[in-house]
């Protein structure tokens, strides 16, 4: 492995993250990004990245709108969830969703060492009590095949209201004309089947997590 995306927005623990991947890794470079919009950048910078190990809960996404969103537009890229949540409804849902793996923070080197290297090989790795939880059900795959036509700005826009922010914010957000954040929902709308912005939200939360869902 040469070249590694850690994207985690807890210092800490991405620096202990990386010291480990070094130690298992030695000649592998660890690049970091502790934001979303930090790790497109990366991901466009380093197109030849071996593998993206992604914090489940990273500023700027919602529940597993980054992980769609990168197996949409960077298929190549090998992305492992890393979360501390470690329900097995969770983690087979993002295995479902594309993940080539999903290591619980808890682990200790030598299980992300196994991890890795099975992903590495082309194998998808995650703890044995994932394949007891149930798949994604047919309702949800249709939701995420209909957000997978969105462009990366409109995904970013949806995503922006989703989590409330009028037009005007969304606009002062992306460095753009509310002009064309509206074109954006028109697209967004029609891509999604939707009449208005409550029914594309509704389409955009089968990716949250049960607890944004309760929230």
């Amino acid at each position: 492995m040469n070249e590694l995306i850690i994207a985690d927005d807890h210092p800490l623990f991405r620096e202990a993250l990386a010291a480990s991947v070094k130690r298992s890794f030695p000649q592998t470079r660890v690049i970091e990004a502790d934001t979303i919009d930090v790790l497109m950048e990366l991901v466009e910078q380093h197109p030849e990245a071996d593998m993206l190990l992604l914090d489940l809960t990273m500023p700027g996404a919602t529940g597993y709108s980054a992980l769609v969103n990168l197996r949409t537009y960077y298929p190549q890229l090998p992305v492992v969830m890393i979360s501390a949540h470690e329900e097995p409804q969770l983690m087979r849902r993002a295995l479902d969703l594309g993940a080539m793996g999903f290591i619980p923070k808890s682990a200790d080197t030598e299980l992300l060492t196994e991890a890795l290297e099975a992903v590495m090989m082309g194998n998808v790795w995650a703890p044995e009590e994932v394949y007891d939880a149930q798949p994604l059900n047919e309702r949800e795959k249709s939701a995420v095949e209909l957000l997978q036509t969105l462009t990366p700005q409109q995904f970013r826009v949806l995503q922006m209201v989703s989590q409330g922010l009028l037009n005007k914010q969304i606009a002062y957000e992306l460095g753009v004309t509310e002009a064309t954040v509206k074109t954006h929902m028109t697209a967004i709308l029609r891509k999604l089947g939707v009449t208005n912005r409550t029914h594309a939200v509704l389409v955009a939360q089968h990716l949250s997590l049960p607890t944004e869902d309760a929230n």
